[in-house]
């Protein structure tokens, strides 16, 4: 898939926005959702974590849903579509290191992690929003909500990211 995701991209000027199959994107740099986290977690502390997972845990599922409904896709077709779809939307790199439909359980590395990138140095995990999309997706590929980690993450120094969703 070669920029499939971006050639399908379409811009509604009426509306104002970019959409893929009918489901609306927009660009916004991530220092702005970087700046926006730390100022959470300077008024809220852990719970900002918590909020920004649930909100990328909605995206995830919704995107899932409707990419299996529009596609038809198998539960592993959908998680091989939507880590490339966050490959081709500026997510970082995404890398399916394990899926185990029995163990209901998916590792996923993410290189250059823009969230990482632009949060900068951290004692812990910072991508809370990817963490929050991919345990979305495989909720509804497992058919049950999951909880997910970030064991590894550049922003504290190590050389991607890297989640486990089970």
């Amino acid at each position: 898939m070669t920029h499939e995701i971006l050639k399908g991209l379409t811009f509604v000027k009426e509306k104002g926005g970019l959409f893929y199959k009918d489901v609306r994107y927009l660009l916004i740099r991530p220092e702005t959702l970087m700046v926006f986290q730390k100022g959470m977690e300077e008024e809220i502390g852990e719970r900002a974590s918590q909020i920004l997972f649930r909100s990328g845990f909605e995206g995830g599922s919704l995107s899932s849903k409707r990419y299996r409904e529009v596609f038809g896709l198998s539960d592993e077709e959908i998680i091989h579509f939507m880590l490339e779809m966050g490959t081709q939307i500026g997510w970082g790199r995404f890398e399916l290191e394990r899926f185990d439909p029995i163990e209901k359980h998916i590792d996923t590395k993410v290189f250059d992690s823009p969230f990482a990138e632009a949060y900068r140095s951290s004692a812990s995990p910072v991508c809370h929003l990817i963490r929050g999309v991919l345990a979305g997706m495989a909720s509804i590929v497992f058919g049950r909500e999951l909880e997910g980690r970030e064991v590894l993450c550049l922003a504290k120094g190590d050389r991607y990211c890297r989640f486990e969703i089970m």
